[in-house]
């Protein structure tokens, strides 16, 4: 069972050209986001859940990214599906709702990201066992029927907003089985180099990002879903990306 989307998004998708700040006002950025960071490897294990929401968005305050929500708010118990652009999506997500995230394996190593996510309860995927995505869907069902949001990105990778990939049907048997509404999240950014695509490093991006002046983040969630029992996950996958208005430029609905 193939699995492993590739996105055909590259550094063509970054322009450049951006309205930068001064490197003195990057660097104090990069440093405010270390010092969020370390305050948040104390609080996030004593607070939890409600930390890790204001560790989130002290991150993206201090890299400069505004962060913006339009649309009903998620009920506790939802699959919150969306596009995937940056790993400041997580960042994002972490910081409008109490969330458990289901991410690649690698992001648990990341610095600031990783940390977050494993302090929220993510559910990492290992995208070279394809036999264990049956026991991830599982994990999302467990999850949502113990009441708690369960964010994922069912593209499977990043692109750069501009094109998109098609939404994976696995996750969404997930919401099925627990009866759980789903609620499409739209992603965008003001900029194109916020994406982190191609060979893209993180520290490389973490610059980027940080380098960039006015930078917005906005979220903007669909009506939910509510699937019948029974119902077809491929449809409610075409049915959710719809939703959100995410146009894809891919076409493999395996898994």
């Amino acid at each position: 069972m193939t699995w492993q989307p590739v996105s055909s998004c590259g550094p063509r998708c970054r322009p450049g050209g951006d309205d930068a700040v001064s490197g003195v006002a990057t660097v104090v950025r990069l440093g405010a986001a270390a010092a969020v960071l370390i305050g948040g490897l104390i609080l996030v294990p004593l607070l939890r859940g409600g930390a890790v929401r204001s560790v989130a968005r002290g991150l993206l305050a201090a890299l400069g990214v505004r962060l913006v929500w339009r649309g009903p708010v998620p009920r506790a118990g939802s699959l919150l599906v969306a596009n995937h652009v940056s790993w400041l999506d997580v960042l994002a997500l972490l910081a409008v709702a109490p969330v458990t995230l289901v991410a690649k394996r690698e992001v648990g190593t990341w610095p600031a990201v990783g940390v977050l996510a494993r302090a929220a309860g993510a559910i990492f995927v290992d995208r070279a066992r394809p036999r264990r995505l049956p026991a991830t869907v599982a994990e999302v069902t467990a999850a949502l029927r113990a009441g708690r949001s369960v964010a994922v990105f069912p593209e499977g990778t990043t692109f750069c907003g501009a094109e998109g990939g098609r939404f994976r049907p696995a996750v969404f048997q997930a919401a099925v089985d627990a009866r759980a509404a789903v609620v499409p999240i739209s992603i965008r950014y003001g900029s194109p180099s916020a994406s982190f695509i191609g060979d893209d490093t993180l520290w490389a991006s973490v610059r980027r990002v940080a380098a960039l002046r006015g930078l917005t983040v906005t979220l903007v969630g669909a009506p939910a879903l509510r699937p019948e029992p029974g119902a077809d996950r491929r449809s409610l996958a075409r049915a959710a990306q719809a939703s959100a208005g995410i146009r894809a430029t891919t076409f493999d609905l395996a898994a």
